[in-house]
């Protein structure tokens, strides 16, 4: 009998119920339970999906001055945000172990005052394996998030492939994508909040320069799945389209074999072959034998950076990856690229 060396992955295409922490994880429920009756073993979500990507919100700030309502929003934002650990951490464990999956799901995490783009992955026994933060909020979305660090930049190596995860913009980030082929990523996650046409080329250039699976994941959302009372430069008609979606599945080669969608809420799927990527590598190795170490080295640091650190070094308090549950290594990357 033949060996299947193919896994089916999915991402889903939808909209969360903005600022509504419980009903976003009852409809992820939902979501990745269907995902898998198409036999997915991998659910990738998009950026920000619990609970919410604040599109056209100012947030009451301008430079000098924020106003009240302003406030209240980011408030809002907080209460429906996730700790780790939390009940809402454990819904998330078990809809992944419900159905036996790879969850990657992106969050607004909380983690003292401050919010992070985050996400999240688990295991198909809900296992939380581990969280990539953002690195880079982009533009206005640096006035709510704060910043990750090198601390949470996994890959995790899986019986299904290595899987790792880029947030939206930080893919234009050449250095952190690199760090990322370095550490052998296969199944290349890439939550999202863009949906422009450029985004398709740049996910398809990655998966040809990587030489692995890419999977973009992005919300398709309209003014009514925000609250009525949510204040968005974008208009106030309910059938306005925020964000138009634009998921996709790309493979090594640089060939799209799911969508991109830009109709409505959706499940894509593609069964992935990871002896494509060795077929791929045979003319294109980027930290390999296509690198020139004599002339290029990248160094990265992955230690965690503390707040607060006592007299013998141990930490006090932390907005970086110290609160983390897990433990998270120290460590010094030299890259041939």
């Amino acid at each position: 009998m033949p060996v299947d060396h193919t896994t089916r992955v999915a991402v889903v295409q939808a909209a969360p119920v903005a600022f509504d922490l419980e009903q976003t994880l009852a409809k992820t429920r939902m979501l990745a339970g269907q995902a898998r009756a198409q036999g997915a073993e991998l659910v990738l979500f998009p950026e920000a999906f619990v609970s919410a990507y604040p599109r056209g919100a100012g947030f009451g700030a301008v430079v000098g001055s924020r106003t009240e309502d302003g406030r209240d929003l980011f408030r809002r934002y907080s209460e429906s945000s996730v700790e780790i650990p939390s009940p809402a951490v454990d819904t998330l464990s078990d809809i992944a172990c419900d159905n036996g999956v790879y969850l990657v799901i992106g969050v607004i995490e909380r983690d003292g005052g401050t919010l992070y783009c985050t996400v999240l992955f688990f295991d198909p026994a809900g296992t939380l394996m581990g969280k990539h933060r953002k690195l880079m909020p982009t533009a206005s979305e640096r006035l709510v998030w704060g910043q990750g660090d090198g601390s949470t930049m996994p890959v995790f190596d899986t019986p299904i492939g290595n899987i790792g995860a880029v947030i939206c913009w930080e893919n234009y980030m050449p250095l952190l994508r690199t760090t990322m082929y370095a550490k052998g990523i296969e199944i290349y996650c890439a939550p999202t909040a863009d949906a422009r046409d450029s985004w398709l080329a740049s996910m398809r250039h990655i998966a040809v320069e990587g030489r692995c699976f890419v999977l973009s994941c992005n919300q398709f959302t309209r003014r009514s799945d925000y609250p009525e009372d949510y204040d968005t430069a974008l208009g106030d008609d309910p059938d306005t389209v925020y964000s138009r979606g634009g998921s996709c599945i790309v493979n090594p080669l640089g060939e799209i074999i799911a969508g991109p969608d830009y109709e409505g809420e959706t499940i894509l799927t593609a069964d992935l072959d990871l002896r494509e990527i060795a077929r791929g590598k045979f003319d294109l190795d980027v930290i390999g034998h296509y690198a020139r170490p004599d002339v290029f080295q990248l160094t990265v640091d992955e230690s965690p950076n503390a707040t607060v650190t006592g007299a013998s070094g141990t930490v006090v308090s932390s907005s970086m990856a110290q609160s983390s549950p897990l433990p998270v290594p120290k460590v010094v990357l030299t890259q041939d690229v």
